[in-house]
């Protein structure tokens, strides 16, 4: 368990790929869970309300956050990682990486929550409820507008992380970009839900949207219904155009940094 006299633990480096995969899987698991709990029937959450799933992925991004943010960089979302490669923040070498662990790992994070829920979607008899633990759907069905609320929403989350990250608010070394940050991007996270949410249920993450959605139509779940794939365009081209355009503005606006 030694390595020149150091655990073995201590001196591992967990890839890319590997953080972003587990951040992920903890987002979602958390997320979705929440949601979980608030819409499926007999459970102890259960009608609790929009301010609790809020809530819950606040904190959600927030612990994924804090997991994986050494490891990755804790993007969690290809909207960021394809901001920042547009952007010329990140390598565009490692997108493929950071892709594949978020998708692999939201779908990941969507079993697990239909393992932990397992005797309340027999319990709940609304395949609409079913399909909301899993990703997001509109309040009204209007595609270009549930497109422009989606970009919206992306955009200032995109926005928002990289003025959290900006050398203008980092004390130097303070550790202010380790401590105390990702808790911040979880306020963030909650403020667009409480304000941009209503629309579409701000999915802001193509992976956390279509990773689940693939689950629930793979997943033997009792009367589950659709999965709604006509649908499954929206969230996940609105965030992506809203991530690059975020992260370009940022640039222009505030600098490189």
């Amino acid at each position: 368990m030694q390595d020149g006299g150091v655990p073995r633990w201590k001196s591992a480096r967990m890839s890319p790929f590997l953080a972003e995969l587990l951040g992920t899987a903890l987002l979602v698991l958390l997320g979705d869970g929440v949601v979980a709990n608030v819409v499926l029937k007999q459970t102890k959450g259960h009608a609790s309300g929009w301010i609790v799933i809020t809530a819950g992925w606040a904190m959600a991004v927030t612990f994924a956050v804090y997991c994986v943010n050494a490891f990755s960089g804790a993007h969690l979302n290809p909207a960021v990682t394809l901001g920042m490669a547009a952007t010329g923040r990140m390598d565009g070498g490692m997108v493929p990486a950071y892709l594949g662990g978020q998708f692999a790992g939201a779908f990941l994070g969507a079993v697990l929550v239909w393992l932990a829920y397992l005797p309340h979607w027999r319990a709940t008899d609304d395949p609409a409820s079913k399909l909301a633990v899993f990703c997001t759907g509109p309040a009204v069905r209007a595609p270009m507008a549930n497109l422009a609320c989606e970009a919206i929403g992306t955009a200032v989350l995109v926005v928002g992380v990289l003025a959290i990250l900006s050398p203008r608010n980092l004390v130097p070394n303070s550790g202010f970009e380790k401590g105390f940050a990702p808790a911040l991007v979880g306020v963030m996270v909650w403020s667009i839900g409480l304000s941009l949410g209503g629309p579409t249920g701000y999915a802001i993450n193509p992976a956390r949207d279509l990773g689940p959605r693939l689950a629930h139509a793979l997943l033997p779940i009792p009367g589950k219904g659709g999965s709604d794939w006509g649908y499954a365009w929206v969230p996940v081209v609105g965030p992506v155009a809203g991530g690059v355009a975020g992260a370009w503005l940022h640039r222009l606006l505030w600098g490189a940094g």
